[in-house]
């Protein structure tokens, strides 16, 4: 392993955004069955660091460490039904991105990776490898998070069933 382990990295380039306010918020949301946006996000810059190494792909491992970490920085609890939370599917990637650049310097490749990491529920396609590489690992670390969660696979139905407006979600 290069570096040190991968919670060392991504402690050390993203130690800035990790002790952040907006960071330490998302601890109280949840993201994927018990599974905070705070923790999701780490997950998914240690799985990012994994591929990496695992396929010999040379990154910008700062950026996309820093990237994967904002990927989900929206700071909202899109469990609840609201008029602006719906479509948070299509929508998120863009507050969040609007969030990040309020809140942190990012280079053109954090930028991509936030925007673009929902590929392909957003059509945009990534412009750099680390972009492709957090949305494969957030995908990798949804699917872990929710099949792992108690009861996650029945709650997560019910919302998506639920008769309601906008497909589950208000």
């Amino acid at each position: 392993m290069k570096n040190g382990t991968v919670s060392m990295r991504v402690r050390r380039y993203g130690g800035e955004i990790l002790l952040s306010e907006g960071m330490q918020r998302m601890r109280t949301f949840q993201q994927h069955g018990t599974t905070t946006v705070f923790a999701h996000c780490v997950h998914v810059a240690c799985m990012s660091l994994l591929i990496a190494e695992r396929l010999h792909v040379q990154v910008d491992e700062r950026a996309m460490v820093r990237g994967a970490l904002l990927h989900d920085y929206f700071l909202y609890d899109w469990h609840i039904s609201r008029k602006d939370h719906r479509w948070h599917g299509f929508r998120h990637a863009g507050t969040a991105l609007r969030n990040a650049t309020r809140d942190f310097e990012l280079t053109d490749v954090e930028q991509d990776v936030i925007k673009k990491h929902m590929f392909p529920l957003n059509p945009a396609l990534p412009s750099y490898r680390e972009t492709a590489i957090v949305s494969l690992a957030d995908k990798i670390c949804a699917v872990r998070e929710f099949m792992t969660s108690p009861g996650a696979q029945a709650r997560a139905l019910w919302q998506a069933f639920r008769p309601s407006e906008g497909g589950g979600q208000e």
